[in-house]
């Protein structure tokens, strides 16, 4: 069975930013506002944490539903993980979400300093120093059959498709520009010699990227 390495509702700038300068504890993006990163997957029937009916069709909503559609693990970089640097100073911080994790798969963080892994409701991290390639086996083999999803931040989704390891790959461009932080392109084309690429424009203002192996 063909297992897909997925990256799925991936936001960026106009500029092709993922993320701002300066993450902290308080700004998970550095200066850059997820809230309006993601306001077109938040306004979605589908967006998992909403706490009203209602909530938008069509193609935001297909995105947004389908995000964990197949998916029996999860690879990210450090900084999507935690917004500390260097070794860790204690192994209180286990992640952004609190005791029950969005990801309900394994979860396998890329990081210079491994520490052991930990079990969250049923999501478990797991810490590696391994290469793309050996961390994609690894994730694939806890899949269970079914496909992995690259989860960011775009330093990461570079380093995979750096590698060429990246099967299919969403994006959705936001209307603004972030000028400086962590980039995943300067222009979509630059993917062009390996990926076909549709963009699609959505009512909510962004522009779906939608990128699948030549």
């Amino acid at each position: 069975m063909n297992q897909l390495l997925k990256v799925q509702n991936f936001g960026v700038s106009s500029d092709g930013f993922g993320a701002g300068e300066n993450q902290s504890l308080e700004r998970p993006f550095g200066h850059a506002d997820p809230g309006a990163m993601f306001a077109w997957a938040g306004a979605t029937a589908s967006w998992p944490n909403r706490t009203e009916p209602g909530g938008t069709r069509g193609l935001d909503d297909y995105f947004t539903r389908d995000f964990s559609n197949n998916i029996g693990a999860e690879i990210m970089g450090r900084n999507k993980f935690s917004p500390h640097r260097g070794p860790w100073e204690n192994e209180d911080w286990q992640g952004w979400w609190g005791n029950e994790p969005p990801f309900h798969t394994p979860v396998f963080v890329m990081t210079h300093h491994e520490r052991p892994s930990f079990t969250l409701s049923d999501t478990t991290f797991h810490f590696t120093g391994a290469d793309p390639a050996t961390v994609l086996a690894e994730a694939r083999a806890a899949a269970n059959g079914k496909d992995v999803r690259l989860g960011g931040g775009a330093i990461t989704i570079r380093e995979f498709l750096d590698a060429d390891l990246v099967d299919t790959m969403h994006v959705a461009v936001s209307p603004f520009e972030l000028g400086v932080g962590s980039r995943l392109w300067e222009s979509p084309e630059e993917l062009l010699d390996r990926f076909h690429l549709d963009i699609v424009p959505s009512a909510s203002g962004v522009t779906h990227h939608l990128f699948w192996r030549r």
